[in-house]
């Protein structure tokens, strides 16, 4: 038996922000949306051309404060084939919340708080 990641949830509090946010940081794209009839969530799958592991930004209509993401002891992480640019645009748009020069990684923090880890 075999199985392959197909997708991660983060559950956003301003769904227009976040989209708006991983195409810039990260050059993602809506590849596809569900909507509840009732109007309760909206799902959204971001992804690009580079593999098709996505990730899924679900919005709850009946979410009145941002989510409380604890110490955000976990992260997802991006690779990309021009470090010192994309270092230099997150610098840019203030996302970078941690570096680790000794390991050559940083992390930006997305809308909502999550962390994502970009490396070389």
């Amino acid at each position: 038996m075999k199985f392959k990641m197909v997708h991660e949830n983060y559950n956003v509090f301003d769904l227009a922000k976040s989209i708006a946010f991983y195409e810039e940081a990260l050059g993602l794209k809506e590849v596809r949306r569900n909507e509840a009839e009732d109007g309760s969530f909206i799902i959204v799958f971001m992804g690009n051309e580079n593999g098709d592991f996505q990730l899924e930004l679900t919005w709850l209509r009946d979410m009145e404060r941002p989510y409380n993401l604890g110490d955000c002891e976990f992260h997802l992480a991006f690779r990309t084939d021009d470090y010192e640019s994309a270092h230099e645009k997150h610098k840019q748009m203030g996302c970078i919340c941690y570096e680790n020069t000794d390991m050559g990684i940083y992390f930006i923090a997305d809308p909502d708080g999550y962390w994502l880890e970009i490396v070389p």
